[in-house]
């Protein structure tokens, strides 16, 4: 058993996913209730998460020191590095320069925490802005970067380990053999890979669901997909499957879809003509997190009228996993990143109980899932598509001729990469209406219009992200087929910003 203290990181699920695939029991704790569930469940380690907190802000989570002396090893991971330097007497203050993305780590001292590890300079993930400038009494420095003097530190004596980047992203190297290390090498459990259990999850459906029906949302997606094949094996006919053509999705999703329940999930597939419905509603509305909580209400609105239609339906079930859920403030310490339309845009006026198989799970164990559900790889592969569609990816306004544009400038963006030999290279690439204007000159006549933007992008499981490196003949031709086929439009440019500090979406 590891206790994890949940301090409001955006990352703090994700430990847990990482501890549990070593065979591990975890439980995920708030800071308040930590000496209790220490007394109750006697843990072998403790892992403290990260947060967007400063240690010296009001109200910032804490938690009380005796915590430091009752002799289990102790993880202490971003806002916990910083926290435990503070309550031990070190000194924490701002950074003179924040980190965020990647950054190289240079070991100077021996740790368990980095056996195995044979090169000491390699790249970790940071997302901060404070920094511990002198460690407690009885730590020693054991790792610095080019901005931080004590990003790993260690106390022997008490088995206290500090690291002020993010092992458990899937971006920071060795970060597996870390957090491998503490668990078997420091706290002394018996690891044993596991793999998601899908005969649960059927279980769990059937259990929740009993002889209801679901109305289920689909759009082509994997997300959605894999919820759909699940809720269907595990309820049979009692599935209805509700696709909303909403205008703001790809082109030849529909067809998409249609193949997808009548391929792999045979299910009566519904169709709803939503796009003037859709369009209407965004007329006017400018700011993204409105943007993202009409989608949402529009949603529920038309899946609760279809529900009225069908005798028996008692639950929604969503493609909804634990990105969607974390962004939209998942948890009690976390920051408000933004609504995710099935998470945050949910309105209070849904009268049907939720179903939402992968809730838990993120982008990369969704399409292992598929794979061992037996969906095709051209499903499990296919890019994620956000489910406000392109409504997120047009700064500001969503008009039609805006629509339009940004269709056509993103069938390009997706043709072209589809055509080089990259597109399962990647794990996003689209285009963005910036809602930035600039001068442009198009037949020898000065033209003042919109630029686009361009994002691709390699991830495994969304928490983090690298921009891809597109070879500049492609990026060349994505960029003269937009200014070229799009109208009004002045320039192209390419997004090379990590998440951190960047989301995948610009909206």
């Amino acid at each position: 058993m590891i206790l994890i203290i949940d301090f409001g990181s955006q990352t703090a699920h994700l430990i847990g996913r990482r501890i549990r695939q070593l065979g591990i029991d975890i439980s995920i704790v708030q800071p308040e209730d930590v000496m209790g569930e220490i007394q109750q469940k006697k843990p072998n380690g403790i892992i403290f998460s990260g947060g967007p907190a400063s240690v010296y802000e009001k109200g910032a989570p804490t938690i009380h020191p005796e915590i430091f002396s009752l002799g289990i090893p102790i993880l202490a991971i971003c806002y916990g590095h910083q926290l435990t330097g503070h309550l031990l007497g070190g000194n924490v203050q701002p950074g003179k320069a924040r980190e965020y993305g990647p950054v190289m780590l240079e070991l100077n001292r021996k740790s368990e925490l980095f056996d195995g590890i044979t090169d000491n300079h390699f790249r970790v993930w940071m997302s901060h802005g404070d920094e511990v400038i002198h460690p407690p009494s009885g730590f020693e420095i054991v790792g610095s970067t080019q901005n931080a003097h004590a990003a790993v530190m260690q106390d022997l004596k008490r088995s206290i380990y500090c690291v002020q980047f993010h092992p458990e992203v899937g971006h920071t190297q060795n970060g597996e053999i870390i957090l491998r290390n503490f668990i078997e090498k420091i706290c002394h459990e018996d690891v044993s890979e596991t793999k998601p259990d899908i005969q649960a999850l059927i279980a769990g459906i059937k259990k929740t669901v009993r002889n209801g029906k679901v109305i289920c949302a689909v759009s082509g997606g994997v997300d959605s997909t894999v919820a759909a094949y699940l809720i269907g094996r595990a309820i049979g006919k009692q599935l209805v499957p509700v696709y909303v053509d909403s205008g703001l999705m790809r082109s030849g999703t529909i067809e998409r879809v249609k193949t997808i329940f009548t391929t792999y999930i045979f299910s009566h597939l519904i169709i709803v003509d939503a796009r003037k419905l859709f369009l209407d509603s965004l007329h006017g509305i400018s700011d993204p997190e409105e943007k993202r909580k009409i989608i949402g209400k529009l949603y529920v609105d038309i899946f609760q009228k279809e529900a009225a239609k069908q005798k028996g339906v008692t639950h929604l079930g969503q493609g909804t996993i634990y990105s969607d859920v974390i962004e939209s403030k998942g948890t009690k310490n976390a920051s408000h990143i933004k609504s995710h339309h099935n998470v945050g845009g949910i309105p209070d006026t849904l009268r049907l109980q939720l179903v939402e198989p992968l809730r838990n799970f993120y982008k990369d164990e969704v399409r292992e899932l598929g794979r061992i559900a037996g969906l095709p790889e051209e499903i499990i592969s296919e890019h994620p598509f956000p489910g406000p569609g392109y409504a997120v990816r047009i700064r500001g306004e969503v008009t039609r001729k805006r629509l339009q544009q940004e269709a056509m400038a993103d069938g390009i963006v997706v043709e072209e990469i589809r055509k080089s030999g990259l597109y399962d290279t990647y794990f996003q690439c689209f285009a963005v209406m910036t809602g930035a204007y600039s001068t442009a000159v198009k037949g020898d006549g000065r033209v003042f219009a919109e630029v686009v933007a361009v994002r691709a992008y390699e991830s495994d499981d969304i928490m983090t992200s690298r921009w891809a490196d597109i070879p500049y003949d492609v990026l060349q031709k994505i960029s003269s087929r937009i200014v070229n086929e799009v109208p009004d439009v002045s320039r192209v440019v390419y997004d090379i910003t990590t998440k951190p500090p960047a989301t995948m979406e610009w909206e």
